[in-house]
């Protein structure tokens, strides 16, 4: 501890006169032992550091644009240092080069392609947030990594420290201003038209959009391990393309002044998609809640806009405290105390699911997608052997829709068969490309295949009494 500390203490030394007027450390900003911060690794072998760093210069492509495209720009610019991080020696220690496991150091130059998110999502990776950001002042980077470990603090370790941080400054400036402005307003522009679209998605009457050429399927990495932030899959990716008989929608992109034609998913519409196993039902169905977030050009999903609140309700580990399950249960099973009001204690997956349903309707959720892979089946459409005390989403949805508010349910599944007949709207998955079906033709469908069923079980029957 008392090593780490010296090291702390000698930070505000070295990086004393490490910058120019462009580019300087911002010690107005500095918090020590937050944002600000030399210490050594865990094993010893090299030295860790974070600081504020400011360049008060607004590129007027950057001055033109409102406040909230500009973390475009910000996106763009990190980007381009980190794409340059391993061909410039002075941005050595960002990546951690030079250092006995710069692997440690990795996520630091990982590829980022969300612009904004809400809720901290991919907070651990370096990118456009409330730290790394363009405001009046000028641009605000956070800058992290790792150096190899010098020896002890002495005169000369710390002139080569300085020296070391000074050039680190320059670079990060130098690679700022390398960014065409052509780039940074072509960011901004991609930026500000998902912002301005997704507030305007209540006043067209939507909830999502998808836009044709969306290229959803994603590639995790070791620091980008799930949907939302994972990269766009590489090789052979169909994109999507609203299907004429689901009624395209043209809509002007305001911060590109672009036209944009897609799907369009409506407020308080059941929209189901379908299709058979490994058609890409799940990863629609997640690039839709991805749309909450803003993406950058080439990410593939920077067309889909979702308003936020969406809810994915699903089956969890989680217990039920004061659970209302009244809309599905008209008791509670043994084992669960309370009322359906009000359960508590260890609940089943249908249970779980049915509070999670619950919660997002009290919070006026726009929007609510399920995924058959991850939902309790018998909360959603009935069996043979259901009773009276369970009433699953398809007969809602049949029966008592105006109990689901004007929330949007989409929903993705393939055996789901009564709940899908109940679907507004069906969109087909077939070889990965989008195709429909009308609920007519889809309930046409049903009656002939159950049909077919209940002849192969009579079948069955007499054939086993006549061997009796």
């Amino acid at each position: 501890m008392e090593k780490t500390n010296r090291w702390s203490s000698t930070f505000s030394s070295v990086l004393s006169g490490t910058g120019t007027k462009e580019a300087y450390p911002e010690e107005g900003a500095m918090r020590h032992g937050v944002n600000t911060y030399l210490v050594p690794s865990h094993d010893k072998t090299a030295l860790q550091f974070s600081f504020p760093l400011l360049m008060p210069a607004l590129p007027d492509v950057v001055q033109d644009t409102p406040q909230n495209g500009r973390d475009g720009a910000v996106a763009a610019i990190i980007e381009h240092i980190k794409a340059n991080a391993r061909q410039n020696r002075d941005l050595d220690p960002i990546a951690g080069t030079g250092t006995r496991h710069p692997m440690h150091y990795e996520r630091t130059i990982e590829p980022c392609t969300i612009i904004h998110a809400p809720q901290g999502v991919g907070s651990h990776l370096w990118r456009a947030d409330h730290r790394n950001r363009f405001d009046e002042t000028g641009l605000h980077l956070e800058i992290h990594g790792a150096i190899a470990h010098p020896g002890p603090p002495a005169p000369g370790t710390l002139r080569s420290l300085h020296e070391i941080f000074h050039n680190l400054i320059l670079a990060v400036a130098d690679e700022t201003v390398r960014v065409p402005e052509n780039v940074l307003a072509r960011w901004m522009a991609c930026s500000l038209d998902q912002k301005l679209l997704r507030d305007r998605l209540s006043d067209l009457g939507l909830v999502a959009f998808i836009g044709d050429g969306t290229r959803p399927a994603r590639q995790t990495s070791h620091h980008r391990s799930y949907f939302r932030i994972a990269g766009r899959k590489t090789g052979i990716h169909i994109p999507f393309h609203c299907p004429e008989e689901l009624t395209p929608q043209e809509l002007i992109l305001e911060g590109s002044n672009e036209t944009i034609t897609g799907l369009g998913i409506r407020q308080n519409e059941a929209f189901a998609i379908i299709g058979s196993n490994a058609q890409g039902k799940s990863t629609l169905l997640q690039a839709i809640l991805a749309g909450i977030d803003d993406h950058a050009p080439g990410d593939g999903r920077e067309s889909v806009v979702t308003r936020p609140g969406a809810a994915f309700p699903q089956v969890s580990g989680s217990g039920l405290s004061s659970a209302n399950v009244s809309l599905f249960f008209r008791s509670l099973p043994p084992g669960v105390d309370g009322t359906v009001k009000s359960a508590c204690g260890r609940g089943s997956g249908s249970l779980i699911m049915a509070d999670q349903i619950q919660q997002a309707l009290r919070k006026n959720a726009p929007l609510l997608l399920i995924d058959e892979d991850k939902a309790a089946a018998n909360l959603l459409i009935p069996s043979c052997v259901k009773t009276e005390d369970v009433r699953p989403l398809s007969e809602i949805f049949a029966t008592d829709r105006q109990a689901l508010n004007d929330s949007t349910f989409i929903f993705a599944a393939s055996s789901m068969d009564l709940l899908i007949a109940e679907a507004d709207r069906i969109l087909l998955l077939q070889d990965h490309e989008a195709g429909s079906i009308s609920r007519e033709q889809y309930r046409e469908n049903l009656v002939s295949y159950l049909s077919n069923v209940c002849d192969l079980l009579r079948t069955g029957r007499n054939s086993c009494s006549e061997e009796k």
